[in-house]
């Protein structure tokens, strides 16, 4: 009877074992490749964070070049396969949409803390409880943050200038950053809406690029700007006062047939009379036009057929009308708005009701090129436009791009009225204040926000090492600072130190700090929970 007794127990053991032993290696690995490949997205654009960032050269694959600093766009053009890597790409893009700013450093902290993960993983704790500390510590970061946070006003023209500035001054046009920062916040105050004093719509802002000069020459116009000319096709008008403008959806030339069909003329009577009555139908239509007072007229590119004819713009010009052509069907909204018009998409409801009043529309020589201005609008809508100059295309893209950067900043403090250091300060606090936080949670958790708030002392690092100053030295002195309650002592690029950066006119909104935060976690948590890569084809 012993011996059974004894194989059974054993068999049982065996068994247990068995059941027990699960082969992660795969998931282990799938994830290890995940994080390493949005790691090595992030070291990408490392480099180019902050005021002393390099800059990248993005050649595409039609041959265009682009020199840019811009995380969003570096992001945007690389080729990226990996899909855990896409990810990172899309995390720019939300900040981008978010804060409109920050998208490097959104990016380099969701590398830090996936670096991190790489030890967690690695000492044997669940990537669940690594993911619910992660979400644990961002709420708590955002706490921290908004404690830290200077309130602002709309009114304090000064500050949003500030932080409009600091934007600028890690891009390529950053010598130019004190005449595009109060640009860009005198451009958004002009279209902040009392009704909906929280919001603000970009596409409100208009930019328009014009090659020649220098970024210097660049300047908002009360009005509306069209980088095309007059049409000179017949010698109408090129400079019109007391504007009365039609903006219109319908073409001033023959109509045809709605199918292919042909027509045959057999004699020149017949030819004769189509000829008058395509004469008489835009002589009917420009003397309708005419008669409601309408001396400008802004005419929709067409598809179907030619808006405007020789023969129409000869009639026009005729009847002293001032004609603009080929205006694009997505710049029409913009245009009504401004004008405080209605667009007409038919000769029959032409009124003079519907039309725009302007003190002037002038055609305007910059170097070799014109371009037309409307000026003097009467009631006119809440918009704004820039016209931005270059030297050339590769320096007017980049300032189209900072000035857009430049405009979320301030965009941001409109929505979320709240301005914080800058300077690797709100990170360097932070980690401080998390590290403290992280002795007061239990088990695991602790541990995991220990290591995350370490792994936000890599902005900090980043700046200056990117400002080519000794990391090291400069994070320590840092921490020790904020250590002994400067709460605002920040790296000072410039300067090679650490100092106030508030008192350095170095801020950011808190809205871009905040976004930055919560986006990188919910990026890096999503690689986490991923532990398996299934291709369908």
């Amino acid at each position: 009877m012993a011996a059974p007794s004894i194989s059974a127990p054993s068999r049982a053991a065996t068994t247990a074992a068995t059941e027990t032993f699960v082969d992660t290696k795969r998931k282990d690995d799938i994830r290890h490749q995940n994080i390493l490949a949005g790691c090595g997205v992030a070291d990408a654009v490392r480099t180019s964070l902050g005021p002393k960032g390099m800059d990248k050269m993005i050649q595409t694959a039609s041959g265009e070049v682009i020199i840019t600093n811009d995380g969003a766009t570096i992001l945007n053009k690389m080729e990226v396969l990996q899909p855990a890597a896409k990810m990172l790409v899309e995390l720019s893009k939300s900040q981008d949409v978010v804060a409109g700013d920050g998208t490097t450093t959104v990016v380099v902290i969701a590398g830090a803390l996936l670096k991190k993960c790489v030890g967690l993983l690695g000492f044997g704790i669940h990537p669940t409880v690594v993911s619910d500390s992660l979400h644990r510590m961002a709420g708590k970061a955002v706490e921290v943050l908004t404690a830290m946070a200077v309130p602002v006003e709309l009114t304090d023209r000064e500050s949003l200038v500030k932080s409009a500035s600091t934007s600028l001054n890690s891009k390529v046009v950053s010598q130019y950053s004190t005449l595009l920062a109060p640009l860009a916040v005198d451009a958004v105050l002009s279209v902040v809406d009392n009704v909906k004093p929280d919001l603000v719509d970009l596409r409100d802002i208009k930019i328009v690029k014009k090659l020649g000069g220098t970024v210097d020459d660049t300047e908002m116009v009360k009005g509306l700007v069209f980088d095309k000319k007059v049409s000179h096709a017949a010698g109408g008008p090129t400079r019109m006062e007391n504007a009365k403008i039609g903006v219109i959806q319908f073409q001033i030339s023959p109509p045809k047939t709605d199918i292919e069909q042909s027509i045959v003329v057999s004699d020149y009577s017949q030819m004769d009379r189509i000829l008058k009555e395509e004469r008489n139908y835009i002589l009917g239509m420009i003397k309708k036009i005419k008669a409601t007072g309408c001396n400008v007229l802004l005419i929709q590119k067409s598809i179907l057929r030619d808006a405007v004819t020789d023969l129409s713009l000869h009639y026009l010009a005729k009847a002293k009308i001032l004609v603009i052509k080929d205006v694009e069907r997505d710049d029409i909204e913009f245009i009504t708005k401004t004008l405080n018009c209605l667009p007409i998409a038919n000769i029959e409801h032409f009124r003079a009701e519907k039309l725009g009043h302007a003190e002037l529309v002038e055609e305007a020589s910059i170097g070799e090129a014109k371009i037309l201005k409307i000026t003097g609008i009467k009631d006119m809508g809440r918009t704004a436009t820039v016209l931005i100059r270059g030297s050339n295309q590769l320096v007017l893209d980049e300032a189209e791009r900072s000035l857009h950067d430049a405009l979320c900043v301030v965009r941001c403090l409109v929505h979320k009225r709240f301005l914080i250091a800058g300077g690797g300060t709100p990170e360097i606090e932070l980690s401080r204040q998390l590290g403290a936080w992280a002795k007061v949670l239990h088990g695991m958790e602790s541990y995991c926000v220990r290591a995350f708030a370490e792994a936000l002392e890599v902005i900090p690092y980043t700046l200056s090492e990117n400002a080519g100053l000794n990391p090291i030295t400069i994070v320590t002195e840092l921490r020790n600072r904020h250590a002994q309650g400067e709460i605002n002592a920040g790296i000072n690029v410039r300067k090679g130190q650490i100092t106030n950066i508030l008192e350095e006119n170095v801020v950011q909104p808190l809205l871009v700090s905040t976004s930055a935060i919560t986006l990188a976690t919910e990026c890096v948590r999503m690689i986490l929970k991923i532990d398996d890569i299934v291709t369908v084809r």
